[in-house]
């Protein structure tokens, strides 16, 4: 028989299929399961999104036929004016806006348009999967910056060889970042990423999924902002964290028009953009009222505030993140012999509840865990309950 591309082949295991694996047999024994392993936003679309969406789809058949690869000029227009009402950053949305079949795509693409085999791509670990698994589909090498607990989570731009550098095409980035949850205050980060990519000629892609996905306060600060941010980047959106489109497939680059140019291009010939129903209601999603963002991180917040301190309570040290729908701690007490894959395992297994592994976002993960906020309110009252009944019972 014959075998996959060796690029497929390359790819690490999907660590997360490991997971999947008992959650399914979990359900099957019909366990009662509580996910909180994939960011998969629980709370649906505001119903003003969903009502633009059914309304186009009813009553304007010309947009079943297909559209644009870059987007349709209303919803460019429309992305172009939020980044102006949100982070007074003008763009063009003619050529400094392009639309996604969501963020993932748009990531992996963009390693495609730039990578020939054997480019160097900078990398966090651990990280976002897509960063890394486009820089192997497209053939490329990637140098893995870590991000550690005791630098912020912010990669050491000084660590990284100056020999990697000059080979190096493009550089990967993200704050608030998936998945430690990390941000960034201010603009002094984005200052060293720009002018460490000026120095060596290095394209910079920032991915802002969870921008308005921030609590106590605190506002993520756009790449774009940054004083010459333009001249060496872009960054990267998406509607399935800021408006629970997860499932929509939405989403949408900015920055330097010549940078896109390329990923347009290889767009248009593999594929033919987002349906225009989904791409209206995200022209709904920009311009509309904004309570439903205010709304959902209301309740990620009564979540985070819930689960942070329940676990604490029983003996699990977790910080309480700023930003994203996530928590991110090192293992607890007691099972830190063990590998984060080897305890996500026996977590599922004893107790039904279902977490990330860190080792699954890159080797620096390994000894931590992800856990998404992505269920009701009450069932954190369970989960706690289990948790704290398998960390006496498992201890070691």
């Amino acid at each position: 028989m014959k075998k996959p591309t060796k690029k497929l082949i390359k790819l690490p295991p999907y660590l997360f299929e490991a997971i999947n694996i008992l959650k399914c047999d979990a359900y099957a024994r019909k366990q009662d399961v509580i996910d909180l392993g994939m960011g998969n936003p629980d709370m649906p679309a505001s119903e003003h999104i969903v009502e633009a969406l059914t309304d186009t789809v009813t009553n304007h058949p010309k947009t079943h036929r297909y559209p644009q690869a870059k987007g349709m000029l209303k919803l460019r227009k429309a992305i172009a004016d939020w980044y102006t009402r949100t982070y007074k950053v003008d763009l063009n949305p003619e050529n400094e806006v392009l639309v996604l079949v969501g963020s993932k795509e748009g990531i992996a693409h963009m390693s495609m348009a730039y990578l020939d085999p054997g480019d160097y791509a900078l990398v966090p670990d651990p990280s976002y999967l897509v960063h890394k698994n486009g820089v192997i589909l497209a053939g490329g090498e990637i140098y893995d910056m870590p991000l550690l607990e005791e630098n912020g989570y912010l990669p050491d731009l000084d660590a990284v060889p100056r020999s990697i550098a000059k080979k190096a095409k493009m550089m990967f980035i993200s704050y608030p970042n998936n998945p430690t949850t990390a941000v960034v205050k201010g603009l002094s980060f984005f200052k060293k990423v720009v002018a460490f990519a000026k120095k060596y000629d290095i394209i910079v892609c920032h991915d802002f999924a969870y921008s308005e996905v921030v609590f106590d306060g605190y506002k993520s600060p756009s790449f774009m902002e940054t004083p010459g941010a333009r001249e060496v980047g872009l960054e990267f959106h998406s509607f399935s964290k800021t408006y629970c489109m997860a499932g929509w497939r939405l989403g949408f680059v900015v920055g330097n028009a010549e940078i896109l140019k390329p990923l347009e291009k290889l767009k248009s010939y593999l594929d033919f953009g987002v349906f225009t129903a989904i791409q209206l209601a995200g022209v709904k999603a920009l311009n509309g009222s904004q309570k439903c963002v205010e709304t959902m991180n209301a309740e990620y917040m009564r979540r985070r505030d819930k689960f942070v301190k329940e676990l604490n309570k029983i003996g699990w040290e977790v910080d309480s993140p700023e930003a994203t729908m996530y928590l991110w701690s090192k293992l607890p007490e007691g099972f830190r012999h063990m590998s984060s894959l080897e305890f996500c395992e026996l977590l599922i297994l004893k107790t039904g509840i279902a977490m990330a592994p860190g080792v699954a976002f890159g080797s620096n993960g390994e000894g931590y865990v992800r856990m998404a906020l992505v269920t009701h309110y009450n069932r954190f009252h369970d989960a706690v309950l289990r948790l704290n009944k398998f960390l006496k019972e498992e201890r070691k």
